[in-house]
């Protein structure tokens, strides 16, 4: 199941940046297509951060996974679906920023999708804790539970605030989605610091 995971995050990950490109016809002015493509590149940087704080949250949460029950599986394999389907809202998202009403709809998409994501996460590792999925394990301390408790349920509140904040402001709206996968990923790449050095 981690494999599969794995597989599907990298997959994801990976089609994020075929987004990115130029039109044939801007040899004249390479430089100045490449500066136009700067939504691209932000909706890139966002969903990229994005996708690779819910890996390091789904790593911390197998790491410490003793077995799977059919509906962790199947949990799973919800976020798993919303994970890859991010390549989508994410081309939207970088096609109409700036476009008046059009970019409010890309990025309310673009933040359901975010939302969904975090909100599956949290699902999975509350689920996983109340099955008695994780193993005994004294590396698991109890700053471990408080990381992921600590940065997966603000990050859903804060998706919701987002979305909103998205309908006037969607361009602040999108540094804010970049701003909650950097609050959700450098705590756990201490994380994981801490369970491989025992």
């Amino acid at each position: 199941m981690e494999a599969f995971s794995d597989g599907v995050f990298s997959i994801a990950i990976t089609l994020l940046v075929l987004e990115l490109g130029v039109a044939s016809s801007s040899e004249e002015d390479l430089l100045g297509a490449l500066a136009h493509q700067w939504p691209s590149y932000l909706a890139y940087l966002v969903s990229f951060s994005t996708i690779g704080a819910v890996w390091f949250a789904h790593t911390v949460i197998t790491e410490y996974l003793d077995r799977a029950t059919p509906v962790f599986v199947q949990l799973n394999l919800i976020l798993l679906m919303v994970v890859a389907f991010l390549p989508f809202p994410t081309r939207l998202l970088a096609e109409f920023i700036g476009e008046a009403e059009a970019e409010r709809v890309a990025t309310t998409v673009f933040g359901i999708n975010l939302l969904l994501t975090a909100v599956l996460v949290w699902v999975l590792w509350r689920y996983a804790v109340h099955a008695r999925l994780m193993r005994p394990d004294p590396d698991m301390t109890h700053e471990d539970l408080k990381t992921l408790n600590q940065r997966l349920t603000p990050s859903v509140g804060a998706y919701v605030v987002m979305i909103v904040l998205g309908l006037f402001l969607p361009v602040v709206a999108v540094f804010g989605y970049l701003a909650i996968a950097v609050f959700i990923l450098v705590p756990f790449r201490a994380t994981r610091h801490r369970s491989s050095h025992p």
